[in-house]
């Protein structure tokens, strides 16, 4: 292993190549040059989701809502505060379920809510219901902590 790892663009989903020790720095896509991680939620289709999932060396944790979900509303802000604090380990994603009914559907979404720690396209952990970015943070890293 060459100590590299593969993280794909949030805005034109190129797959970049980044030595993992500068995997803190962030870095810049190599074909559109805007930053890998902008401490944002990146909002995806099917098919971006699809190309994340399945090529990126980060775990994904992906928030499945909807727009008329009042928990999902509140729960957005959180969301939006705990890509800050867990990107670069982590890419933070959200699908909406109303316009992503067969993501939802793979992933057997029962309630929203719901969030889905994934990784080179295997499930990790799972969640249901809106979390403080303090709780969203701690949930991940102790579910990171116990699959190395």
């Amino acid at each position: 292993m060459d100590g590299s790892v593969h993280i794909l663009c949030p805005h034109c989903d190129t797959i970049n190549r980044l030595p993992r020790d500068r995997l803190k720095g962030g870095g810049r896509c190599g074909q559109c040059h805007q930053a890998l991680f902008d401490a944002h939620p990146v909002a995806l289709d099917t098919a971006r989701f699809e190309r994340h999932l399945a090529k990126s060396d980060v775990p994904l944790l992906i928030d499945f809502w909807a727009s008329w979900c009042g928990p999902c509303q509140a729960m957005a802000p959180e969301f939006e505060r705990a890509a800050a604090a867990l990107e670069p380990e982590v890419r933070l994603v959200k699908v909406n379920v109303d316009e992503e009914p067969v993501l939802a559907q793979k992933f057997q979404v029962r309630s929203i809510p719901t969030l889905v720690l994934a990784l080179h396209g295997r499930e990790l952990a799972r969640s249901a219901g809106a979390r403080s970015a303090a709780q969203l943070v701690e949930w991940v890293r102790r579910e990171l902590a116990v699959q190395t």
